[in-house]
């Protein structure tokens, strides 16, 4: 299975899931392969969700169940060392209490990891921003643990509906993980809490720490070697040395039942024009191994306030509703949080205006994801059906087809 033949597939196609491509196959963990070993079982989010009936152990289920995640004890243990490790690089030690709001299940594996490294760990959920501010005040908490949205979206009420001063927290660190930051966000929050702010790029299957940096002008520096590389978006092939746009692939080699898999992560990186693949400048300053950070995403999955949101399934849904022509998947941050909003045509007049039809487009909409998604009905109708569309006016998300992106 290609990449670029994988995403051009008819959304509703069926996938083969057999022995040679189940993600969830048991394998023996000593013929685990060295990290530049190949060949390699080049996997998506979605071939993770087909094996779904078939993996076993522990189960690390995105949202939606688009992604499947086979866990073993040793494999969590793992996640979770390397989680800490990256708490370590960010400063938090002995001294600290860590609240964790980031999304089960990656909040509970981040609280676990927490507890490694801290005096103390919590994982309260990404929702409700005074109850967060509770949260961290009860539990004197030195560390928030959150994505930039959501640290960006505590600030702003702090500030304009709690009239709290956001330097009486005592936060000593924030740590980012989870979405793709918009421009100036580790700077700005490090300023108004006076704190040490670190970024922490985390497996979108796991949630599991891989990388971590100190500032936006810098690389992500891998905790663990060969576990994180780059490889080229239309043909499965790593490319160590790729110059401009290249996909992150997670190889985790020892995995008890993934070892030999290469994991599409679906989050796309611009390397320098020319030298080495560690700065987007092209810096020779560069730490050995460093990459650079993620700024875009590929294929058939969305990246919405952190959750990656399915576009098959979207396209799937909408299909069983009579009428709905066309659609269009629009996602912005003009403010502190992303805002999703589906767009749908309808292929005659009278069902503009039902408002029978647009309930049963958002109960189905509701049922897909927790992400809430404001639905809108185009006044005009499409007598032609055409495949759905994704409108990113954040500039994230490259297209759909791995192939066709440059």
């Amino acid at each position: 299975m290609t990449a670029g033949s994988g995403a051009a597939r008819h959304p509703g196609a069926v996938q083969d899931s057999g022995a040679a491509q189940d993600p969830g196959a048991v394998q023996d963990p000593g013929a685990a392969q060295e990290p530049s070993a190949g060949p390699y079982r080049w996997l998506t989010r979605d071939d993770l969700g087909a094996a779904a009936a078939s993996a076993g152990g522990l189960l690390h289920v995105s949202p939606d169940v688009s992604a499947v995640y086979p866990l073993a004890p040793a494999d969590r243990a793992a996640e979770e060392e390397r989680t800490a490790a990256a708490l370590r690089a960010a400063g938090v030690g002995g001294r600290d209490r860590v609240v964790v709001a980031l999304a089960e299940p990656a909040g509970a594996l981040w609280a676990a990891a927490a507890s490694r490294v801290a005096a103390a760990a919590a994982s309260v959920g990404p929702r409700g921003r005074m109850r967060l501010h509770h949260a961290l005040s009860a539990l004197g908490a030195t560390t928030l643990v959150a994505t930039p949205t959501g640290a960006m979206d505590f600030l702003s009420r702090l500030h304009l509906e709690f009239l709290l001063d956001p330097l009486d927290l005592g936060l000593r660190h924030i740590v980012l993980t989870g979405e793709i930051a918009s421009k100036r966000t580790l700077g700005h929050l490090a300023g108004e809490f006076d704190a040490e702010v670190h970024e922490v790029y985390s497996s979108p299957f796991s949630g599991g720490a891989l990388a971590w940096r100190a500032s936006e002008e810098a690389p992500l520096i891998p905790l663990a070697d060969g576990l994180l590389r780059l490889a080229a978006l239309g043909k499965d092939e790593l490319s160590p040395d790729t110059a401009g746009t290249a996909e992150l692939v997670i190889t985790p080699a020892g995995h008890s039942t993934l070892g030999d898999a290469a994991l599409r992560t679906g989050q796309v990186v611009r390397g320098p024009a020319d030298g080495p693949p560690g700065r987007p400048d092209g810096a020779a300053s560069s730490p050995p191994g460093a990459i650079p950070a993620p700024v875009h995403t590929v294929g058939d999955h969305v990246l919405v306030r952190g959750v990656w949101l399915s576009l098959p399934r979207i396209g799937r849904t909408l299909a069983k509703i009579d009428g709905v022509a066309r659609w269009e998947l629009g996602v912005s941050r003009q403010g502190t949080l992303d805002a999703a909003t589906l767009t749908v045509t309808f292929n005659r007049p009278s069902l503009v205006g039902n408002p029978m039809w647009r309930s049963r487009l958002q109960e189905s909409l509701r049922a897909l994801t927790p992400i809430a998604l404001k639905v809108e009905i185009a006044p005009e109708v499409a007598e032609t059906s055409a495949p759905g569309m994704v409108s990113d006016l954040r500039g994230h998300h490259l297209g759909r087809d791995r192939a066709l992106v440059t």
